[in-house]
């Protein structure tokens, strides 16, 4: 698991904080894509060892992923990368529909033009994403390369900002990658970004809000469909 995340050796010269950011960023990447599967505990040894970083460093840097909800701290044994149940999985979903509905109301009464300019380049990028093209995947960049991200950041909320690009930012990004695989569901939800940006361009905060609401709750049964067909396919034992 951790043998294709080692640092290339440019990376041994960096000072301990560089490090300590450049491991961060790595096990971060890793465990929002997948490399390092839900409920994986976490071995500092191994890290250290296999980054070549002292355990202080690596401790801030394990501390720092706690802070983003992707490994969470279990009593006698340690660090594990965060495994949502079904229920906590929908309630993070419930969040995301409440608090981006109202982000996208918000964006449409103050994002200016040049941003709403912005998201329409971004939506672009997306559509000329490979794996979006071949109806495999959507696509997955962070930060101003997300469409989701976008429209938080036009609200005007720090608040808001916070909570969704910050604290649940990571967590959130973890499972749209993991269920954004179902088939049809890639061009269906870009559809959806392109009429939810419309309303934005229109300075239409209510309709925004409600097309955001069902864009989140659409993939919220998305979520319980994967649940309900993966429970279905478990052997049942017979007392």
């Amino acid at each position: 698991m951790l043998d294709s995340l080692e640092l290339p050796p440019s990376t041994q010269q960096l000072d301990s904080g560089t490090l300590s950011e450049h491991v961060f960023r790595l096990i971060q990447a890793a465990i929002v894509k997948g490399d390092i599967a839900p409920g994986s505990k976490i071995s500092e040894p191994e890290l250290a060892r296999t980054y070549g970083i002292s355990r202080g460093p690596l401790r801030e840097a394990i501390h720092r992923l706690e802070g983003q909800k992707l490994l969470v701290r279990v009593p006698h044994v340690g660090a594990r990368v965060v495994s949502l149940s079904h229920a906590e999985l929908i309630e993070l979903y419930e969040i995301r529909e409440s608090l981006e509905g109202m982000a996208c109301r918000l964006a449409a009464e103050r994002m200016s033009e040049a941003e709403i300019d912005d998201l329409r380049r971004v939506l672009s990028t997306h559509e000329r994403d490979e794996a979006f093209q071949a109806g495999v995947g959507y696509y997955q960049q962070e930060g101003d390369f997300d469409f989701h991200y976008r429209i938080i950041q036009g609200s005007g909320n720090r608040t808001l900002a916070k909570l969704l690009c910050d604290e649940l930012y990571q967590l959130v990004r973890m499972y749209r990658i993991q269920f954004s695989t179902t088939p049809n569901r890639p061009h269906q939800a870009f559809a959806e970004h392109h009429r939810i940006l419309d309303a934005i361009a229109d300075r239409d905060g209510e309709l925004a809000e409600l097309l955001m609401r069902r864009h989140i709750a659409a993939s919220k049964r998305n979520v319980e469909r994967h649940f309900s067909s993966a429970l279905e396919q478990t052997p049942h034992i017979k007392g």
